[in-house]
C-alpha cells in the first residue's frame, strides 16, 4: 500500500558519516511507524532503528546506538537516518519499512519496504 524509495547510500571510509532518505508515497504518512533494517550478504536482516509515527519515541539496535539518528518529517512524508563513526561493519543494504500506528522492532511488524540503499563503509 506504501510506495518507499531510499536514497543517500554511497562509499564511505571508516569514520565517516552519510545521510539516508526514505519518501513515502501515500496521503496519511502521518499514520505510519517508520523503521530502518539492514542486511549483508550471508546475514540475516537485522533492525537497525525505529520512529513512532508522530516522532516522539524512537529506538534503536545496539550495535548502532549512539552513532545513528532517526528522524521523520510528515510535512515532506519523509525519514532520515544520520548515520555517524561508520564503520565497515556497517556495510550493508539498508531498507526503510512502515506499518500502522505503533513501531515494531522486528521486520515481521512491517508491512511496505523500499527497494534498498547500499552502503559501503571501507577501512
Amino acid at each position: 500500500q506504501v510506495q518507499l524509495v531510499e536514497s543517500g547510500g554511497g562509499l564511505v571510509q571508516a569514520g565517516g558519516s552519510l545521510r539516508l532518505s526514505c519518501t513515502a508515497s501515500v496521503l496519511t504518512f502521518g499514520s505510519y511507524a517508520m523503521g530502518w533494517f539492514r542486511q549483508a550478504p550471508g546475514k540475516e536482516r537485522e533492525f537497525v532503528t525505529a520512529i513512532s509515527a508522530g516522532g516522539g519515541s524512537r529506538y534503536y539496535g545496539n550495535s548502532v546506538k549512539g552513532r545513528f539518528t532517526i528522524s521523520r518529517d510528515n510535512a515532506k512524508n519523509t525519514v532520515y537516518l544520520r548515520m555517524n563513526s561508520l564503520k565497515p561493519e556497517d556495510t550493508a543494504v539498508y531498507y526503510c519499512a512502515a506499518k500502522l500506528r505503533v513501531l515494531g522492532t522486528t521486520a515481521n511488524d512491517y508491512d511496505s519496504w523500499g527497494q534498498g540503499t547500499q552502503v559501503t563503509v571501507s577501512s
